[in-house]
């Protein structure tokens, strides 16, 4: 029986996937995968039972992904399954912050009481008038499974769309408009968009790129939209373009001190996944992967180990191995399995920065003495017998 966490609410609908073969532990350190959604896991201790940690959502901010890699220990994400809800909100974003939706709501609410408010809103209704999004430009800073769905959505509204990735992947390029004009600068997005909207992960060269030399570079009367990461922007800039009139809305999905009450600042507590669909969706995902690993040893979405998927086993034996990624590793496996008279019928070895992973499928079953000789290899991290 195989045991897994939950250390936040995850949605019922993917964890009916488990099969039988599954149960749920309050006990973290008995489990074999941990299933988590925003709780912070950086100064949690991993137990040696724990094989794999799935998140249900695309940020992983919240998992010490080095530490995880250390210990051979799998950290998989929900790339795309929270995409459409997320895609929904930046829609609803763009439609805020060029109509003054909100400051109209507002007045209504502040006016309940006027009997002839009906009136009185044709002369107030001036103050809240607004612009079209039809015709305007539309940049898009990160063409994942988020920013090809904002992309063709916004082609079906009418507006101009460029989009920005020097990474875009195969899928998602078949996935995009042809009609969206590709960059190759994102100096081309802040020198000609009327409306910016960022969907790149946090990372070290991601982190505050909408700083106050991207904002100078900016359309006048630009409109800022991040549904991504806060720290993808550098706030203080943004407020400083907003103060002067350089930039006609921030909206942002993260509400902190900064932003928080200022003006022509947009701001939502956190809700791009948070739709019962992107929920389930991350979920069933999330558990799929999990059983998968747990199952078949397959990697499918991991953010701190590459991709290998070598299906089900029909072999007699499989052997997973996590090991850093340097030269002559598999000459050393497969030949201590061979000097053990051990047959190798499929074998995939994939790297990823530091880390590689091989999984083998051997013609006999594994045995204590072939994981303990593997163990010994310099450079192996952990051997895990899947079959």
């Amino acid at each position: 029986m195989k045991k897994y966490a939950c250390l936040n609410p995850i949605s019922p609908v993917g964890l009916e996937n488990f099969t039988v073969d599954y149960v749920k532990t309050d006990d973290v350190n008995e489990a074999e995968g941990i299933l988590v959604r925003s709780a912070d896991m950086n100064s949690m201790e991993f137990s040696d039972e724990l094989l794999c940690i799935a998140r249900a959502g695309a940020g992983v901010n919240n998992i010490p992904l080095e530490r995880a890699a250390e210990k051979g220990i799998v950290v998989f994400n929900t790339p795309g399954a929270n995409a459409n809800g997320v895609k929904e909100l930046v829609l609803a974003g763009m439609f805020l912050a060029s109509r003054d939706i909100v400051g109209g709501i507002n007045w209504v609410n502040e006016n309940k009481d006027d009997e002839n408010i009906s009136k009185s809103m044709e002369k107030a209704k001036k103050a809240f008038a607004g612009t079209e999004l039809m015709n305007k430009k539309l940049g898009i800073i990160g063409l994942g499974a988020i920013g090809v769905k904002v992309a063709n959505a916004a082609k079906h509204l009418g507006m101009e769309v460029y989009g920005y990735d020097p990474y875009v992947s195969v899928d998602a390029a078949w996935s995009l408009s042809r009609d969206v004009k590709h960059v190759l600068s994102v100096d081309e997005i802040y020198q000609s968009c009327d409306f910016i909207t960022i969907h790149v992960p946090l990372l070290d060269n991601t982190k505050g790129m909408i700083n106050e030399d991207a904002v100078n570079k900016m359309k006048d009367g630009v409109v800022i939209l991040n549904f991504a990461r806060d720290l993808l922007v550098d706030e203080k800039a943004v407020l400083k373009g907003i103060d002067s009139g350089k930039i006609r809305k921030y909206v942002s999905d993260f509400a902190n001190p900064t932003v928080a009450g200022h003006k022509n600042c947009i701001v939502t507590p956190h809700l791009g996944a948070s739709t019962e669909e992107a929920e389930d969706n991350c979920a069933k995902m999330a558990v799929k992967q999990l059983m998968d690993y747990l199952e078949n040893g397959n990697i499918i979405n991991s953010v701190n180990f590459p991709k290998v998927d070598m299906g089900i086993c029909s072999q007699k034996g499989r052997i997973a191995i996590f090991h850093k990624n340097v030269a002559n590793m598999i000459t050393k496996f497969t030949a201590n399995l061979g000097d053990r008279g051990v047959n190798i019928t499929d074998m995939m070895n994939k790297s990823k920065g530091e880390y590689a992973y091989t999984m083998i499928d051997m013609e006999a079953e594994s045995s204590e003495e072939i994981v303990n000789s593997l163990k010994q290899i310099d450079g192996v991290i952990r051997v895990r017998v899947v079959k």
